[in-house]
């Protein structure tokens, strides 16, 4: 326990098992992917499964601070499993390289105590979403563009789901983006699942987090479910 004597007193040893205990599925491995994994990890969840199937690219330097020069052309997932295995030897690090979609999804999250979106499009965010209402997973949200972030918690059948706040995909595009930014979300995001892991303070469910860096604001605004939903609808 001394690797967490710092966080012993906040979550107290029934939290620090809970975590150990915990199973986590984060979609992706970039610039999210990179902040989320990296405080799971120290903070001590005991399996972490990371899916990716993308490689490293000099784009990615700006904000995805686990993929280095020397990583170039390698697969994100082996990047990000290497310093996370070596930066806390005690967590289980598992990769996938399949795509998410309707094929592989529930397999790919099946078993997990929480699905994390480090996603940066909506086609798959929803595919993940409908993945966790059908099986009954929390899901956190996150997404980010420029100095822009946002993040919610889904508790299936409890809170709005992601389909019920963002009913509309927003149109693909490379989007831009601050590393600061992904930073801020992901800490959220890692935040977020940390809580509900060890069943501590109040969770976003119900609430969508809004961040404007050029403003520093943070604003929280609630989220209704949706009755028309064809998402909730399908799995109830």
């Amino acid at each position: 326990m001394n690797r967490y004597t710092r966080q012993l007193p906040i979550i107290g040893r029934d939290g620090q098992e809970n975590l150990h205990r915990a199973r986590v599925f984060i979609a992706g491995a970039g610039g999210l992917g990179t902040v989320i994994s990296t405080y799971l990890c120290l903070a001590g969840v005991g399996s972490i499964i990371i899916a990716d199937s993308d490689i490293v690219e000099e784009s990615n330097f700006n904000r995805q601070f686990l993929h280095w020069t020397e990583d170039l052309g390698k697969r994100k997932i082996d990047s990000l499993e290497q310093k996370l295995s070596r930066m806390n030897p005690e967590v289980l690090i598992e990769t996938r390289t399949d795509r998410i979609d309707a094929n592989t999804v529930n397999d790919m999250v099946r078993g997990c105590n929480l699905i994390i979106d480090a996603l940066d499009n909506f086609s798959t965010r929803y595919v993940l979403n409908r993945a966790a209402l059908r099986e009954t997973i929390p899901f956190i949200h996150g997404a980010v563009e420029g100095f822009y972030g946002q993040a919610t918690t889904i508790l299936p059948r409890r809170s709005p789901c992601l389909r019920c706040i963002f009913p509309q995909s927003p149109p693909a595009r490379t989007t831009p983006v601050i590393g600061a930014t992904c930073g801020i979300i992901g800490s959220v995001q890692a935040t977020e699942a940390i809580k509900y892991l060890c069943g501590q303070g109040e969770l976003l469910a119900g609430r969508l987090l809004l961040w404007d860096a050029l403003r520093t604001e943070m604003n929280l605004v609630d989220v209704a479910r949706n009755p028309s939903c064809r998402d909730c609808h399908l799995n109830e």
